[in-house]
């Protein structure tokens, strides 16, 4: 026998040898539990029949296409094979996708092993199962060529037997193949074939920390806590000192834990998150939910534009559980699906949660579902090259498996990129079209400008919202931290894929204030008292106790909208909106000034803007009359105690208000000893009196009715 033969066979034979070893070492582990270890067997023993046909079907869509001069093996039409299957477990639709993964990045060493082996073609194998074929080669090689255990309540699927069959008895040639390709590329496993871009996009997804939220609508941070204490498990300040059982809280997001990578398995299978207390999502939807949250007002509805992952809906819904909002989600598409959800809400303690059947786009903007929505939540299909972990990414949210294709090879085509970024487009356009909309929250999972500060800048250039109702503007994001948080600066917030997040890019979309705009006293009021600024019991003193039992308490969050401009700081957005309604109440005198009333000759009508909310100085009340001929002097001085109790209650009044408010001027009789004309006074409060005209065309003061007190001041309507 030639030495090249039996050095072949000789590394066939160790090949073989190694599994027994490598279980060895696995059932040694003193630390994995019993539930990791069942895992590992099956792995090592190979899938179910159902498994191999979806992942098939799966690298069937998204296996590299060469050159027609090159190709030398053939996959057949991507019409022959019927779609993927939506597996029932979750388990078994990760393995599908990572095994057809696993036959993309080493398809061209995969087809070396088959064709130097000559166990392809073969004439009883068809071009529709060269797929199958394929990812079930690297499925024989992963397991050292041992057979695999076939589980006894497993139906059977005819193909896959077949194939099985065929790569059982050629595993000797294709072991050996297999070895000269590791000898020519001189490397000791067939990791070491990959490009270094894809080794290393590998390592750092397998680094990447793990981002957990709590639903505190089933337990509280502190429960938390206590119960990772219990179980081992550390805080620490921050990512860079995670090791082993540690954890800390996120810096963005106050109801987000980080976790080392190395303890996926071992927190899948602690009870919080089998009772839904614990959810395992990626980060970049924590922060597109938290930023949506700051920007309510209590009772404000928010559209998501898509299904997208259940968890992201969850999360949104658990933050808002206490604000009496509501969540109205786009695109169920069917029954079925509705009941699916209805199912994992329910589960996950969500109630505020409404399924819509039809896509965002094809939702009227004045669809009188939507008419309380203040706020869009759009996470639109991208081409994700920012995820860390594509299969994660894929199975919870747009389930495309074209991603994996583009992160092997490292880019997106322009077609898709070009398709993509219209659909973008499209959807932000149609949601700016939504006149009671206040802001829009956009995000996306991109690496490319064309899909985030393009799409973004295209919409705000397009003007769609058109002349009745503010533009959009940009304005930085505003989360809801932890207080060792740092607020963001920038209009956009941008993280990169790195080996502590995945990448991630956000814009929120903001309506400008209308300058123009008279905010009532009576919202500002409730605003400022709503967000604490305010003491409801010594400003709102008209208020009765039993109305205020009836409102049911609702949680503020620290951010609103209010007029279409966004205010991080409550405190400013009152000084703001009161001095627009001194603005409005400038422009009122000022057309006050412009009318010359009808029963006066000449006045000079003033009305005087307070500065402070101190009590009304005594200038400011009408002064009394010193002499007045028509009047007696009993009537003169139960003229003046009216006026002075008047004047009390005015300041009385005034002393509680927090907003200056400015009422049209009091016109009262005055005539000096020198008899000059009427003028008026500068008071606060209108009176309406009516008189006589003399022989000399004046008009006089009317005589008050003997042993009946003078007229007290008549309002128009009760301003406090």
């Amino acid at each position: 026998m030639p030495a090249s033969q039996s050095n072949l066979l000789s590394l066939h034979e160790d090949v073989i040898n190694d599994t027994a070893n490598l279980s060895e070492t696995k059932t040694s582990d003193e630390k994995g539990s019993v539930e990791k270890r069942t895992v590992t067997v099956i792995e090592k023993n190979g899938y179910r029949d159902s498994v191999y046909v979806n992942a098939a079907r799966i690298f069937q869509g998204i296996h590299a296409e060469k050159p027609k001069d090159r190709i030398l093996v053939r996959y057949g039409d991507d019409g022959s094979l019927s779609p993927v299957l939506t597996l029932k477990d979750e388990y078994s639709q990760r393995v599908s996708y990572e095994l057809a993964f696993s036959a993309l990045k080493y398809q061209d060493l995969l087809e070396e092993i088959l064709l130097d082996s000559c166990v392809y073609p073969c004439q009883s194998i068809p071009d529709e199962l060269t797929s199958l074929l394929v990812v079930m080669l690297y499925d024989l090689q992963n397991r050292k060529f041992q057979a695999r255990e076939i589980l006894g309540d497993e139906e059977p699927v005819a193909e896959v037997r077949k194939i099985e069959r065929y790569l059982s008895s050629s595993r000797t040639k294709l072991a050996a193949a297999l070895a000269r390709c590791r000898i020519k590329h001189g490397v000791l496993s067939i990791e070491y074939i990959l490009p270094e871009s894809i080794r290393k996009q590998e390592q750092r997804a397998s680094a990447l920390p793990l981002c957990v939220w709590i639903n505190t609508s089933k337990i509280s941070l502190q429960d938390i806590f206590r119960d990772l204490k219990k179980k081992g498990f550390t805080r620490v300040d921050s990512v860079s000192d995670l090791d082993c059982y540690t954890y800390c809280m996120d810096q963005h997001c106050h109801d987000v834990l980080v976790f080392p990578s190395s303890l996926k398995e071992e927190l899948l299978n602690l009870d919080l998150f089998a009772d839904c207390k614990l959810l395992l999502q990626d980060k970049s939807r924590s922060l597109a939910v938290h930023s949506t949250q700051a920007l309510l007002n209590a009772g404000d509805d928010i559209i998501v534009a898509h299904v997208g992952s259940h968890l992201t809906i969850a999360h949104m819904s658990v933050l808002t559980n206490d604000s009496m909002s509501r969540i109205f989600v786009c695109g169920v598409k069917t029954s079925a699906k509705e009941a699916e959800l209805r199912d994992l809400f329910s589960h996950m303690g969500c109630e505020n949660i409404q399924l819509l059947l039809e896509d965002f786009t094809e939702i009227e903007p004045t669809d009188p579902r939507l008419q309380n929505a203040k706020v869009v939540l759009l996470l639109p299909q991208c081409s994700g090259l920012g995820v860390g972990n594509p299969i994660d990414f894929i199975l919870s949210e747009h389930k495309d498996a074209g991603l994996l294709r583009d992160l092997f090879q490292g880019s997106v085509s322009e077609d898709k990129l070009s398709i993509l970024a219209e659909r973008q487009l499209k959807e932000l356009m149609h949601a700016m079209n939504f006149n009671q909309v206040q802001a829009i929250v956009y995000c996306t999972c991109s690496v490319y400008p064309e899909e985030n500060e393009l799409v973004v800048q295209k919409a705000l250039e397009s003007g769609v919202e058109g002349n009745e109702v503010q533009p959009y503007r940009l304005t930085p994001p505003v989360f809801n931290t932890c207080s060792n948080s740092v607020s963001s600066t920038e209009f956009f917030f941008k993280m990169e894929p790195s080996e502590i997040s995945s990448g991630c890019f956000l814009a929120i979309l903001a309506r400008e204030k209308d300058s123009s705009e008279n905010v009532s006293v009576k919202d500002i009021l409730a605003h400022a008292a709503a967000e604490g600024l305010l003491d409801v019991d010594g400003v709102v003193g008209e208020k009765s106790k039993k109305e205020e039992k009836k409102q049911p308490k609702v949680t503020q969050p620290r951010s609103n909208i209010t007029g279409g401009r966004i205010k991080p700081k409550n405190a400013a957005f009152l000084h703001r909106q009161t001095v627009s309604t001194n603005k409005a109440e400038v422009s009122v005198s000022k057309a006050v000034r412009n009318v010359k009333p009808k029963n006066v000759n000449q006045t000079n009508t003033r009305v005087l803007l307070k500065e402070s909310i101190s009590p009304v100085p005594d200038r400011a009340l009408p002064k009394v009359l010193k002499h007045t001929p028509h009047l007696s002097p009993t009537h003169k001085l139960r003229g003046r105690q009216t006026l002075a109790r008047k004047a009390r209650a005015e300041r009385k009044r005034l002393v509680l208000k927090p907003i200056e408010i400015v009422f049209p001027p009091v016109i009262t009789p005055h005539v000096s000893p020198q008899g000059t004309k009427p003028r008026v006074p500068i008071h606060r409060c209108f009176h309406g009196w009516t008189g006589v005209k003399s022989s000399s065309g004046r008009i006089l003061p009317p005589s008050p009715p003997k042993e009946v007190k003078p007229t007290g001041l008549r309002h128009p309507r009760r301003w406090l």
